[in-house]
């Protein structure tokens, strides 16, 4: 599987992946005709019960991407968020056990959980070293959350993307960057496929592909619109006694169908 996920990432060609977060919600992206399957930290966490952020322990995560790899018979990458662990070693441990597990991908983000800023650019590097040395097929795809947390632009972006490439990661994802300009800079700036986090408001597929972005993201967007819908069917059931949230859901025989 690693070999097949890592040749769809092509820029001007994106990989566009509808983020899941359990079996069920895998299992309807991978019927719509999805070439591989990612996993999203967010909704994971929301669905255990906990806040995003490393607050999932790695048995949990694991656990999960266990269930999802099970669930498809496409590819499966998974974010592992910081990689769960403070140490090099623990990335290299948390690694190891998702390729187990059946992921052919991993992301690892470069945010510090104790301190909500960046890691230094050296300490971020050994991580994904630890990551990389831990497994030499899967795809690793190192985000970095310069404009996701507004903490840096196209120069410190650049720059970190070289020194993760250096480090041993495969590909680069930066997350929160919609404007096509600054899209094309990077791109052409970064030496590997380029992935960004799409949504409402960010450019259409065709566009990035213009762009030459390599991978299409759309990260807890989904969740978020599930978790939507619950609210708004609750708030009409207890204000209204009504029921037209509901309107246009899948069918009960349709989802069941696509686990048994």
């Amino acid at each position: 599987m690693t070999d097949a996920f890592r040749s769809l990432h092509v820029p001007g060609s994106p990989l566009v992946l509808v983020n899941a977060w359990d079996a069920a919600s895998a299992r309807i992206v991978a019927a719509a005709g999805a070439p591989a399957v990612a996993t999203t930290s967010a909704g994971v966490s929301w669905s255990l019960g906990t806040a995003d952020g490393d607050h999932l322990d790695r048995a949990a995560a694991l656990a999960l991407v266990r269930r999802v790899a099970g669930a498809v018979s496409v590819p499966v990458t998974a974010d592992i968020e910081t990689g769960y662990g403070a140490a090099p070693a623990d990335v290299a441990a948390t690694v190891r056990e998702v390729v187990a597990a059946g992921a052919a991908g991993v992301n690892i983000e470069d945010v510090d959980p104790a301190t909500g800023g960046l890691r230094d650019t050296a300490d971020q590097c050994a991580r994904l070293t630890a990551a990389r040395s831990a497994d030499d097929t899967v795809f690793l795809n190192a985000r970095i959350d310069t404009y996701l947390r507004g903490l840096g632009g196209v120069a410190e972006t650049v720059e970190r993307a070289t020194a993760y490439l250096a480090a041993g990661a495969d590909g680069v994802f930066v997350p929160g960057v919609t404007a096509p300009d600054v899209i094309a800079v990077l791109v052409e700036r970064i030496a590997a496929p380029v992935n960004v986090m799409a949504g409402p408001g960010a450019p259409a597929v065709g566009e990035l592909a213009k762009l030459g972005v390599a991978r299409v993201s759309v990260g807890s967007a989904v969740a978020q619109a599930a978790y939507t819908v619950a609210r708004r069917a609750a708030t009409e059931a207890y204000a209204t006694g009504t029921w037209t949230a509901l309107d246009g859901a899948l069918d009960f025989g349709t989802v069941d169908g696509l686990l048994s």
